[in-house]
């Protein structure tokens, strides 16, 4: 959902930023690698039930999420290496995060609730292999009700009521994430099933009039029509032998 004019007009407001960090010699894989840091802190406090100082970690865990690009940039190192590690580093920092919460809910009167974190990385993960692999077959899969930026707000959002309101709130928080991101992931595939299913379709066209605007019939006509003059005059002699010998009877 903030895919675009929103996520544009951030990365020009942290480019000055990411050209300062450059400058002091600080490189894109290492900002990458803090976010990392941070996720795995604030997994630490959100398993150990400090949910205010996981609120704040998770907040600040997006910083470097979008500062590694704009340093990137500004060292003219933007490129496939630094786009696999920071995707990789996504996967982790998520699963950091949905760790911590399985782990303290693992560990409450509820303990089968665990599994609704364990769940919500699913799907999450899901959201995200189906714009790689969409991307990868030529396909376009953006968009969505609860992309990973929106995660981040939302179970930011949720672990500071919950430090205020008490830990019910986190439960419904990873509740309305989980149904957003079941949601999102059945948007992106139905987006994708008709992008492919408008190619299969132009591919089965031109296969069935073989790429020359025919069909099978009109193709079998224009066979027909198209005999060869050598079988011709064969039926062409046949037919004035069999007129000359009725003739000679």
């Amino acid at each position: 959902m903030f895919d675009g004019s929103f996520r544009t007009g951030f990365e020009r407001a942290v480019e000055p930023v990411g050209h300062v960090l450059q400058k002091a010699g600080v490189s894109p894989d290492a900002v990458t690698a803090v976010g990392v840091l941070m996720a795995a802190g604030c997994g630490v406090a959100i398993g150990t039930g400090r949910f205010f100082l996981a609120a704040a970690l998770v907040l600040l865990t997006g910083v470097p999420d979008a500062l590694d690009g704009a340093v990137a940039k500004a060292a003219d190192a933007a490129g496939p290496r630094g786009a696999y590690l920071d995707s990789v580093f996504d996967r982790l920092s998520d699963g950091l995060l949905f760790a911590g919460a399985g782990w303290y809910l693992a560990g409450t009167d509820t303990p089968r609730m665990a599994m609704l974190p364990f769940g919500l990385f699913i799907a999450a993960s899901l959201v995200s292999y189906q714009r790689a692999k969409a991307e990868s077959l030529g396909f376009q899969a953006k968009g969505g009700l609860m992309e990973r930026a929106e995660r981040f707000i939302a179970l930011g959002i949720g672990l500071l009521l919950a430090s205020v309101l008490g830990s019910q709130l986190l439960v419904w928080t990873l509740w309305l994430m989980f149904a957003l991101t079941v949601v999102t992931a059945v948007f992106r595939f139905r987006k994708v099933w008709v992008q492919a299913s408008a190619v299969q379709a132009g591919s089965s066209a031109v296969g069935e009039t073989g790429g020359d605007g025919l069909d099978n019939r009109s193709r079998r006509k224009r066979r027909r029509n198209a005999r060869p003059v050598a079988d011709l005059r064969q039926r062409a002699r046949a037919r004035a032998e069999a007129r000359r010998r009725r003739n000679a009877r």
